[in-house]
């Protein structure tokens, strides 16, 4: 078994959130949130902010830390055991540009339904419903504000 860890974010702006699509040489990925493996030596939260930059070209800040989830696959070396931690974002605007190199072909902020349902798959789909949740009682608390 190949342990893995990667990071990511659930980043919103203004009630909105950011997914991108991924299509590979034509072929159907799916929606899917911005994350990506951890690199030797890297924090966790420089490795969700970093991927999030690279895969959406968005700007956010850390807000708070969501939780993780969990899922295996398979690869020719054998089955990974993937760990991803999330961290809910503020984003700085709307922008966003998808990075071709790892085949992104589309990106955007969505309302929350609609992202729910564009999302692939299923551990994203709970990581949103949990990241959302947060979202909206940090707004209604008055602490959904930017950072100094």
């Amino acid at each position: 078994m190949i342990n893995a860890v990667s990071c990511g974010g659930i980043v919103i702006f203004r009630g909105k959130i950011l997914v991108l699509y991924k299509n590979f040489k034509g072929r159907y990925e799916g929606w899917v949130l911005p994350k990506g493996t951890v690199e030797q030596g890297e924090e966790f939260t420089d490795t969700a902010l970093r991927e999030v930059r690279e895969e959406s070209g968005a700007r956010a800040t850390i807000m708070k830390y969501i939780g993780t989830s969990h899922y295996t696959f398979e690869v020719p070396e054998g089955e990974v055991d993937k760990q991803v931690h999330w961290y809910l974002m503020m984003g700085s605007s709307y922008y966003s540009k998808p990075q071709w190199e790892e085949y992104f072909i589309d990106s955007g902020y969505y309302k929350y339904h609609e992202a729910y349902h564009l999302l692939k798959f299923t551990n994203e789909r709970q990581i949103l419903e949990k990241g959302y949740s947060t979202y909206m009682e940090m707004k209604k608390s008055g602490l959904w504000v930017p950072q100094k």
